[in-house]
């Protein structure tokens, strides 16, 4: 009989940060983690000799992650992504601004915390590929991106072009993937069957980023954004979700309207 693997609780100051010099010229890499060290966010690390497969870990973080409970991101090591850092700490404090004093995250706030954390991805790789691009990062996530992209009828000539507009302008890439993304959950949220889904991606189809839409993991978003809908939430989330989607669309720079309003506070200042 196998053992059931146990898990403790790790914070940044027990962990091997990955690929991190990688990140050096990204001002706000160090910011994020300031806020992750500030809050004593911790993360799951499995304890005792049974291991953890990085398949089985995927699969806690998928289904099994909650905007209402902080911390608890699976790991199967105490070792941990320059990149996952990030997503972790936007993640942090997307709960932290729209669902706060233990209120229970309404689908749009979820969900934009998705968009958010993962558009930053995108960020990273325009910021990367001029500065650092023998990144780990890099290497696994742009054949992935490639893959998705050539899967969805892009050419390899549209994908190259596509990065290049990405690494020229990462700010512009961040807000319109987060929008693109953000715009097609909700829109799928609400389609009640495979024809009402096609009718809601459609309007998406034209997007400059749409060849990537699939790279991340809308299924996982939309059955746990679902079931908070059947579940029950708080109101005021879903407010306070649109409220920063509105703020952010307005802004001059969707990243800097985030650094003021979201991560400046979280650091005290």
């Amino acid at each position: 009989m196998s053992q059931l693997p146990a898990f403790r609780l790790s914070t940044l100051d027990a962990l091997t940060i990955e690929d991190e010099r990688s990140f050096a010229h990204v001002g706000l890499y160090g910011d994020l983690k300031r806020v992750l060290s500030r809050a004593g966010y911790a993360f799951r690390v499995p304890s005792g000799a049974t291991p953890l497969s990085w398949d089985r870990a995927l699969l806690y973080n998928l289904v099994y992650w909650d905007a209402d409970v902080p911390g608890g991101d699976v790991l199967v090591e105490p070792r941990l992504a320059a990149d996952v850092l990030c997503h972790a700490a936007w993640h942090h404090l997307a709960g932290a601004a729209l669902s706060p004093a233990g209120a229970r995250a309404a689908p749009e706030a979820l969900l934009l915390g998705e968009a958010i954390a993962s558009a930053f991805d995108l960020y990273l790789v325009g910021r990367l590929l001029g500065h650092a691009p023998d990144a780990e990062f890099l290497a696994t996530q742009v054949p992935a991106m490639a893959d998705v992209a050539l899967a969805s009828g892009a050419d390899e000539a549209r994908f190259e072009a596509l990065l290049a507009d990405v690494a020229a302008e990462p700010e512009r890439a961040f807000e319109d993937l987060r929008a693109l993304l953000f715009g097609a959950a909700t829109a799928l949220l609400d389609a009640g069957d495979a024809d009402a889904a096609a009718r809601a991606l459609a309007p998406f189809d034209a997007h400059w980023l749409a060849p990537l839409l699939h790279h991340y993991e809308l299924p996982s978003w939309l059955l746990s954004a679902r079931t908070r809908r059947a579940s029950g939430f708080d109101e005021q989330t879903a407010v306070a979700a649109r409220a920063a989607e509105a703020a952010m669309r307005a802004a001059p720079g969707a990243l800097e309207w985030l650094e003021q309003a979201w991560v400046r506070p979280a650091l005290g200042e």
